[in-house]
């Protein structure tokens, strides 16, 4: 079964909405779970947060977090689940914050570092996975392929 039909068909079974926060995707896990007929009944909304003054202002990612540790990193990834499972009043979330390329980021974080995070408001994970491929397209297909597997790994307990 397609990833995306499960993640819904499981959300929609249990009666769970779910909501992204999004850097480095750029709105393609929304696009991804949005794509399929019948989505409005799980999927909130999401936020793509390019800059870092949205990362702050919007999903509440704090100040310090940005400062000591950048906007990619675990920290971030934590901050911004959290932030948009409570902006947007949903029962789990997932997070997105990288570098797709093609060059690093200011910190010198590598292309292909990515950090993704996910909540369902009492405990929340993040994870950074390796071998997401090497040009930008792969990185951002597989980060979403990654995050969808996040919540059916969710779904699946």
């Amino acid at each position: 079964m397609d990833r995306r039909k499960a993640v819904l068909e499981g959300l929609k079974s249990r009666g769970l909405t779910v909501s992204t926060a999004e850097s480095c995707t750029g709105g393609m896990i929304a696009a991804a779970l949005t794509d399929l007929s019948g989505s409005s009944a799980v999927f909130v909304g999401g936020v793509v947060s390019y800059w870092t003054d949205i990362k702050e202002k919007v999903l509440w990612v704090s100040h310090e977090t940005l400062e000591e540790y950048g906007a990619v990193s675990p920290q971030t990834a934590r901050e911004m689940a959290e932030g948009v499972r409570t902006l947007m009043g949903s029962d789990l979330a997932v997070s997105v914050t990288g570098v797709a390329g093609p060059d690093s980021d200011d910190r010198g974080n590598p292309v292909g570092c990515v950090y993704l995070g996910f909540t369902d408001g009492s405990t929340t994970v993040v994870r950074k996975p390796e071998g997401l491929g090497s040009t930008r397209e792969e990185i951002r297909r597989n980060a979403v392929d990654y995050a969808l597997g996040l919540i059916l790994e969710y779904l699946n307990k």
